[in-house]
């Protein structure tokens, strides 16, 4: 089983830099990016990336869905960690308080993303990688 690797980022431009300088744009294209990359990584994680910004730009409406959000995006990137043969570090509760703090859920979550592109050699993003599990 294969699936496509996803892109190194730099945690602090993703947690601070780009954000700042779009005014928070940044942050729901990265959010979009992280999801698709984790249903291109591996086939067997169900996950619509726009429901996903929607949840954490419209959710807020009804307070809910953005929590429910970054908590399945933990989620998703332990599953892939998993995926990748590693032992799975990304942990969802972390991601939601971290998220709850100034955003550090994206620092976070980035951080443990590029453990498993680093896993693979910092491949090209869209590369073939074989799946561990």
């Amino acid at each position: 089983m294969s699936g496509r690797a996803g892109k190194p980022r730099n945690i602090f431009l993703v947690w601070l830099v780009w954000p700042l300088i779009t005014l928070g744009i940044y942050h729901f294209v990265w959010y979009y990016k992280v999801n698709r990359e984790a249903r291109d990584f591996d086939e067997r994680i169900e996950v619509d990336p726009m429901l996903s910004v929607l949840a954490v730009t419209v959710g807020w409406l009804v307070i809910v869905p953005p929590f429910v959000s970054v908590y399945n995006t933990g989620l998703r990137i332990a599953r892939m960690q998993k995926s990748a043969g590693m032992q799975p570090t990304c942990n969802p509760w972390i991601g939601l308080i971290l998220g709850i703090l100034a955003g550090l859920h994206s620092l976070y979550y980035q951080h443990e993303l590029n453990q498993i592109w680093a896993h693979y050699g910092n491949r090209v993003e869209g590369e073939q990688v074989a799946l561990a599990v």
